[in-house]
This record gives structure tokens, C-alpha cells and sequence, in this order.
């Protein structure tokens, strides 16, 4: 219980604060995925790391926001990325790739 001296706690708010994190990051990813490329906005990085670094800080984000959840993120933020790939399909300019093999024609 908060006291008089410290209504809110710091350990109180890291789990709040990695929450909102967490959901802010996830709909960045909805957005920019599902944006037509010329609306993307482009840095000089390469595409596969900054794929990897937005998934990586959205699912540490999650797993400090939900603590005892850990198994259950982890099926669901697969199910998120695959759910983001195949929405890809559907917007015009956008490529979508489900399997990380290459495909040889």
C-alpha cells in the first residue's frame, strides 16, 4: 500500500510503465507495417535489423510489462508477426514473407 511520503512507488510503475511500452511499440510495428512503402519512413540500417531491433525491444518491453506471462508471450507475439506478415498481403506495394527461407524459383 502507498504511503504518505510515496503515493506511488518506482516498483509499481515499471511494470505500468513497460506495458505501455510494449503496446506503443506493437502498434508502431501495425503502422509501419501496414503503411504503403512510399509513407514508411527509411533509415540507412538494414531492413532485417530494423525488423529485429523494434520485435526485440516490443517483446522485452512485454516480458518487463507482464512478468508472469512469459510462455504465453512468446506464442502470442509469434502469432502478432505472423498475423503482421500475412495482413501485408493485402496492401498494395507492401511484400510479405512467412518462412524465413529464401524461395527459389
Amino acid at each position: 500500500m502507498p504511503t504518505a511520503e510515496s503515493p506511488i512507488s518506482a516498483g509499481s510503475q515499471s511494470p505500468k510503465t513497460a506495458r505501455i511500452a510494449a503496446w506503443a511499440l506493437a502498434a508502431a510495428i501495425v503502422i509501419l507495417s501496414l503503411v504503403p512503402p512510399t509513407l514508411r519512413p527509411e533509415t540507412r540500417a538494414p531492413h532485417s535489423l530494423e525488423h529485429f531491433t523494434i520485435f526485440a525491444a516490443t517483446g522485452f518491453a512485454f516480458g518487463l510489462g507482464y512478468k508472469r506471462r512469459h510462455h504465453l508471450l512468446a506464442i502470442l507475439l509469434v502469432v502478432f508477426s505472423s498475423a503482421i506478415e500475412i495482413a501485408q498481403l493485402f496492401v498494395p506495394g507492401r511484400a510479405s514473407l512467412l518462412s524465413s527461407a529464401p524461395v527459389r524459383a
